[in-house]
């Protein structure tokens, strides 16, 4: 990895990052030895113990981009190895009834061949891409949230969180017109006055809101922001346009770390942040990008006898689960948010 004292003339800002960066590599070698052949989920914030699960539900993408970031900044070939070892176990996930294959199969499969480092996981990330096109709901003019976490496949649900990941991944592949469509309808849907409506059915020609996750849902806000981010690069700039607007009119200062559903401010939700930042990054808005990744590495990521794990991520609160943990999600996004600052990888590579 390039030293990020000698990239930016080794500022106390750059000092941290370089720290904060080389004790997260530190943390998914911890991981790998507890995991073994396990997709972590998330960890308790006293011991560091991940909750793992087989086939990796819908974060497996966010680990194995993890080994894919650490395999680009340390350009060690047993680090690239292992990525791909892990990449190759995501190939049930193309085939997986949710619109979450996207995220898996861009920021796992994809990602080797995006950041340079193997081809491995290309084919597997087009497969997964054309089988997710074909699923396209014409009468919803979306790609349905679809049937893998026991949700029905009538109606069609609409979920903001099933953006990010699938619009770069699709338009990659040459379906940038269903991703487009994909993304219009839930702007359409999912935007109204005074909220983002996280969810939706489609029955009898029209949306209607469902009850979880609900309205002041901070993750789903991070989700589109980062969407829009990413349609602006991949479809057209005008989408990048929309998201500084939304920006503007963010629901919690957007170099804060936000509570994880608004009128609950006692639980956080770094994982929204860490979201956030990638998303400004990708908009241009480094400082506060900057700002923001300071108060998670200062405020956030773990240090001491284990380091590296940004903790206060919040799961589901609405089941009372994983409220305060560490997310492999939140770990992933701020270790890209550090690496895109440090001038390691390029916005627009993942």
């Amino acid at each position: 990895m390039t030293s990020e004292t000698d990239r930016i003339g080794g500022t106390p800002a750059g000092i941290r990052a370089a720290v904060a960066l080389g004790s997260m590599l530190e943390r998914i070698a911890v991981t790998e030895a507890i995991v073994q052949d396990r997709f972590p989920l998330y960890a308790t914030p006293d011991t560091g113990e991940w909750t793992t699960t087989r086939r990796g539900s819908w974060v497996a993408g966010f680990w194995v981009g993890q080994l894919w970031l650490r395999a680009r900044l340390t350009r060690d070939a047993r680090h690239r190895d292992a990525a791909k070892d892990w990449a190759r176990r995501l190939a049930p996930a193309a085939a997986a009834d949710t619109v979450t294959r996207g995220l898996t199969l861009w920021y796992g499969a994809a990602a080797g061949h995006r950041l340079g480092v193997s081809e491995s996981g290309h084919q597997l990330a087009s497969r997964g891409a054309e089988q997710l096109a074909a699923t396209y709901d014409p009468a919803a003019g979306i790609l349905p949230w679809g049937t893998a976490f026991n949700d029905p496949a009538q109606p069609a649900i609409a979920r903001v969180d099933g953006l990010a990941g699938t619009i770069p991944l699709l338009a990659w592949t040459g379906s940038g017109a269903v991703a487009e469509r994909h993304l219009t309808t839930h702007l359409r849907a999912c935007s109204r006055p005074s909220e983002l409506i996280p969810t939706l059915s489609f029955a009898q020609g029209r949306w209607e809101p469902r009850a979880e996750p609900a309205a002041g849902w901070s993750r789903g806000e991070a989700w589109l922001l980062l969407a829009l981010a990413d349609a602006g690069l991949w479809l057209d700039a005008e989408y990048s346009r929309r998201a500084v607007e939304l920006l503007s009119e963010w629901p919690w200062p957007p170099t804060a770390v936000p509570a994880a559903v608004r009128g609950e401010p006692l639980v956080l939700d770094t994982s929204a942040a860490s979201i956030t930042a990638v998303a400004m990054c990708k908009l241009g808005c480094s400082d506060r990008a900057r700002e923001l990744v300071a108060v998670l590495v200062g405020e956030h990521l773990s240090t001491g006898e284990s380091p590296g794990r940004l903790l206060n991520g919040c799961y589901d609160l609405s089941r009372g689960l994983a409220t305060r943990h560490e997310l492999i999600w939140g770990d992933f996004f701020l270790m890209l948010a550090l690496a895109i600052l440090s001038g390691e990888v390029d916005p627009a590579e993942l």
